[in-house]
């Protein structure tokens, strides 16, 4: 074998190596894949080491809060979740109760979490009131014109299933929930949407009541 063909045998070797190198360092770059058997521990029993409650305790059996004032976390979508997991731990978000909690949250714990529910089935609410059905499903598909409220629906599909990194599934949500984040989008008191504060600060709290009512009770 010739000295030239040595030398563009040797050529090629380095060369594989570098490429295979550089394939193995974004490998190592890839974040980790979410674990939502991780998840469904720290939701679960939460870890007393580190001051963090389980999550169930507040949020229900699988994400299926039984109470009004907590929100129904099954089957919404992972990336949303986290978002407010991360929000929490700003002023954007603050909250007496999820801001140390998301405080002693790994990255990666919140992920797992997020993973876990978006795996889980909703039971969901139901609307309850019948005097304000039709101006909830007004707002909710058409929104209202003159006051340059946009469709509900635009943004969170006709079954409030949402779209999955941008909008969040609130089809089936508790009813007081859903008016009690309005209401803190208009006050400025939750700040971490400005779409929905702006959209928030045109509604009155009839129409807000109306549309939370009606979103309870999407399939």
């Amino acid at each position: 074998m010739n000295r030239a063909l040595l030398a563009i045998l040797k050529s090629v070797f380095v060369a594989a190596l570098a490429v295979s190198a550089a394939a193995q360092a974004v490998e190592a770059q890839k974040p980790a894949k979410a674990d939502a058997a991780k998840g469904e521990m720290i939701y679960t029993n939460g870890d007393t080491a580190r001051n963090i409650p389980a999550c169930v305790s507040c949020h229900g059996a699988a994400g299926n809060s039984t109470i009004a004032q907590n929100p129904k976390l099954a089957a919404q979508h992972d990336a949303y979740t986290y978002k407010q997991l991360v929000d929490f731990r700003g002023p954007a978000r603050a909250n007496p109760i999820m801001t140390p909690i998301s405080k002693a949250l790994t990255d990666e714990e919140m992920k797992n979490i997020s993973a876990y529910l978006d795996n889980q089935a909703l039971k969901p609410a139901s609307a309850r009131n019948k005097d304000t059905i039709e101006l909830g499903k007004k707002i909710y598909r058409g929104g209202i014109a003159e006051k340059n409220v946009p469709a509900c629906a635009s943004c969170h599909s006709a079954s409030g299933a949402g779209m999955a990194g941008n909008f969040a599934r609130i089809g089936g949500q508790h009813q007081e929930y859903t008016a009690a984040q309005l209401t803190a989008f208009r006050s400025g008191t939750r700040k971490n949407n400005p779409i929905m504060t702006t959209i928030s600060k045109r509604l009155s709290d009839e129409e807000i009541q109306a549309v939370s009512d009606y979103v309870a009770g999407l399939r």
